[in-house]
């Protein structure tokens, strides 16, 4: 689509998209990173309800600053690393988190989500590092199963599924990561919910097809950072 096209343009040719893709139509999760308040403000006038961030700071700010605008009903997906020690700031404002990579953090975000009293659990989703790359945060694959046994024995939380970013190099259909991470999702159905927290701008109706139940869409939909 041509970069000038407006907002609601490009928000009308993703769904358009997502639904036109075999597979079911997933969760879009609009990726908000360093985008102006008024474009989040906009979207949330179409009607779109799910955003997601990288910092917590962020995410905290932009929270704040759209309730101010009585923006009410906007679910905060937490799609960036995260470190224990932010969690207390985040837990007041986040929907749902995509990046938990450890019982440690998993421990961290149920004791904060449990001394905060709100209601119900809090969906978490397990990262995956499914290219098993040195130096990537994301559970390796061969010890996500054994994680997610953990992180659903944890009664504050709600474990989703799986995500992950894989290397936009993979091009093989077979061994692509989305087939994997489905693959590997399988083995934690037992503890999971089944959701698939992977596409974004560039591959999202791979990962569609592939079986994703969430995408998160932001330089498509938004257009480029500012």
């Amino acid at each position: 689509m041509n970069s000038e096209a407006s907002l609601a343009a490009r928000y009308d040719e993703i769904q358009m998209r997502a639904f036109k893709a075999p597979g079911a139509v997933p969760m879009l999760i609009a990726v908000s990173k360093m985008q102006p308040i008024s474009a989040i403000e906009e979207l949330y006038r179409l009607g779109h309800r799910d955003f997601g961030e990288n910092y917590v700071q962020e995410l905290v700010r932009k929270a704040v600053e759209m309730a101010d605008r009585g923006c009410s009903g906007i679910r905060w997906h937490m799609i960036g690393h995260l470190q224990t020690n932010k969690v207390k700031l985040l837990i007041p404002h986040v929907y749902c988190v995509h990046t938990v990579d450890s019982e440690r953090l998993a421990l961290e975000l149920a004791k904060r989500w449990k001394s905060s009293s709100r209601p119900g659990r809090l969906p978490v989703f397990i990262e995956v590092n499914i290219d098993d790359e040195v130096g990537k945060s994301g559970a390796r694959p061969g010890s996500t199963a054994e994680l997610a046994a953990k992180v659903a024995a944890i009664p504050d939380l709600d474990l989703q599924g799986l995500m992950c970013i894989p290397d936009p190099e993979h091009q093989d259909s077979e061994t692509h990561p989305f087939h994997l991470l489905r693959k590997l999702e399988l083995t934690c159905r037992p503890w999971s919910k089944g959701g698939l927290s992977m596409g974004m701008s560039d591959d999202f109706e791979k990962a569609i097809r592939a079986g994703a139940t969430h995408i998160r869409v932001g330089t498509a939909l938004f257009g480029s950072r500012p």
